[in-house]
């Protein structure tokens, strides 16, 4: 198979160039991103761009008709996200002229990425293999005051950044890949909350502002009681407003507890890898913590 990308693409009666995402007006990113109907505001775009690196598509008078993006996390794994192409244009090879600009930046690199239906057939295409089911969980919060909150192993307390350099090292054992400079951004956005035995952090898990609300991710936890702990007080923080959790969790009491609080299933993405599969990743050990929610689709 030829990954090897050519500057230039012809679509229909007008050509395509490629520029770097950071020269591109955040407007104009944002009226992409809601032309498929996602809904990143301007914000949320800048976040990613201080996280990541990425292209943009742009045709003869500078119009941005696709993006895509990339998000490395030391010289071996890369997230790739924020694949999008102006619908006029998703049929027409724009979606994988882009794919092989970004798989020519990180040959070499362990990928993995958050696909929706429409782009899985584009990622079988360049070789991702299928891991497991993301469940977007989203809606108008409430918090369950009648329920009894299970049993947990801890303390749950507000997170600051003397919390970072732990949080860092849980995340890392339960994404697989260590993450320091996104969590060290995440945490300078975010609201968190920490599950504590002692002085030894647990679990955590962090809020941000996104799309139409807030969005809780990551959540790294030992245990469904555990996540369930420190996802409740953000619940109780945003209970009658939007709120939002990616999850691969179908079932159990983290599924059940979203349901219950107002966040029930909206829609699925297909969690895809090239190169080391998820299961490569886990670390052994009776008890390991376990990235219960995404940081974001686009981020893993």
């Amino acid at each position: 198979m030829d990954l090897k990308p050519s500057g230039n693409l012809k679509i229909d009666t007008f050509s395509m160039r490629i520029g770097d995402i950071e020269g591109v007006e955040l407007d104009r990113l944002h009226a992409l991103s809601l032309s498929v109907g996602w809904p990143h505001r301007a914000e949320d775009w800048q976040f990613l761009r201080e996280s990541g690196e990425g292209f943009v598509a742009l045709d003869d008078i500078g119009r941005v008709l696709g993006s895509a993006m990339w998000f490395s996390h030391g010289a071996d794994f890369a997230t790739v996200g924020m694949v999008i192409t102006s619908p006029r244009l998703q049929t027409l090879g724009a979606g994988q002229w882009l794919m092989k600009r970004v798989l020519d930046k990180v040959a070499g690199r362990d990928l993995r990425l958050n696909a929706t239906r429409a782009a899985r057939r584009l990622y079988l295409s360049l070789d991702f293999q299928p891991e497991k089911t993301v469940y977007q969980c989203q809606g108008i919060a409430r918090l369950q005051t009648m329920a009894r909150p299970a049993t947990t192993r801890g303390d749950v307390r507000t997170l600051d950044a003397s919390d970072i350099p732990a949080a860092i090292a849980l995340d890392a054992a339960g994404f697989g890949v260590k993450r320091a400079a996104l969590i060290e951004r995440l945490f300078a956005h975010s609201a968190g909350y920490g599950l504590f035995k002692g002085d030894r952090l647990n679990a955590f898990a962090l809020c941000r502002p996104f799309g139409r609300g807030h969005v809780v991710g990551p959540v790294v936890a030992e245990s469904d009681a555990d996540a369930v702990a420190i996802v409740r007080p953000h619940v109780a923080d945003h209970s009658g407003a939007f709120l939002r959790v990616d999850t691969h969790m179908d079932n159990g009491e983290l599924a059940a507890f979203l349901s219950h609080s107002g966040m029930p299933v909206f829609d699925t993405v297909l969690t895809m890898s090239m190169g080391k599969r998820l299961t490569d990743f886990a670390v052994g050990g009776a008890i390991t913590p376990k990235t219960y929610a995404l940081a974001s689709q686009t981020l893993g």
